[in-house]
């Protein structure tokens, strides 16, 4: 999997800027063999697919398909400048490029307010709301009072993850918890990081105070319910 990140001021700027597809990627561009998810966590903003414009405000997504030669990366305005944050994995099938907003993402209320954990998973990039050859994406928002998310904590072998945090008030952070079930350890995170969770890692974490984070999945598996769950008193 790959993570990328674009920022739009005064110009158009394409995927592939400053990017030696041949030497990074083996092939003669980008989306040759891949396909992305992208989400826009700024001002609003534009991208330019293969000639056809799609127009993203704030936590607006965007699939491209494999096989999409041009994408180019724009923001209406340049004193509030789109963010375009991307995660693309290998393809071997075409699917269909498509928009999605908030309200077209699946609904998972999920969490307990007594357990600091009261969410929504919102599934945008899933088998439930288009095809894809192997990527899923989703945002899950915490409601106001609760820090935790993804607990009890679980691995998945079948399929690494990247979690991207957001909404992060300004001079709060979050502790991302990572690494084996019986001896875990924390990255701590500031507003719009991302962290990368391999297969065999779990993926939790505790704000202090609520936060929205993007989760992208790659793997053998799409089914979102694949997972080893590691009950709270066996951590370590």
């Amino acid at each position: 999997m790959v993570t990328l990140g674009c920022k739009p001021v005064s110009e158009a700027v394409p995927l592939d800027k400053g990017i030696d597809c041949m030497k990074n990627f083996g092939t003669a561009y980008i989306l040759e063999r891949r396909e992305i998810g992208i989400f826009n966590i700024g001002g609003a903003g534009s991208i330019e697919a293969d000639g056809e414009t799609f127009r993203l405000g704030f936590q607006d997504c965007l699939y491209i398909t494999k096989g999409t030669k041009s994408v180019v990366f724009r923001s209406d305005d340049p004193k509030a400048p789109a963010k375009f944050y991307m995660v693309s994995a290998p393809a071997h099938k075409a699917c269909k490029t498509t928009f999605l907003s908030l309200a077209d993402a699946r609904k998972k209320p999920v969490g307990d307010e007594t357990t600091s954990n009261k969410r929504v998973i919102n599934q945008f990039i899933h088998p439930d709301v288009l095809e894809t050859c192997q990527l899923s994406m989703g945002l899950t928002q915490l409601a106001p009072g609760s820090v935790w998310n993804t607990m009890p904590a679980h691995t998945h072998e079948r399929r690494m993850e990247i979690y991207t945090y957001f909404n992060i008030p300004e001079g709060q952070a979050v502790f991302h918890i990572m690494g084996e079930g019986n001896e875990t350890r924390h990255i701590l995170v500031h507003n719009e990081q991302a962290v990368i969770s391999p297969s065999w890692s779990i993926h939790a974490g505790c704000g202090t105070a609520a936060y929205t984070f993007i989760w992208a999945m790659g793997g053998e598996n799409q089914t979102f319910d694949d997972m080893d769950h590691i009950a709270i008193g066996d951590l370590r």
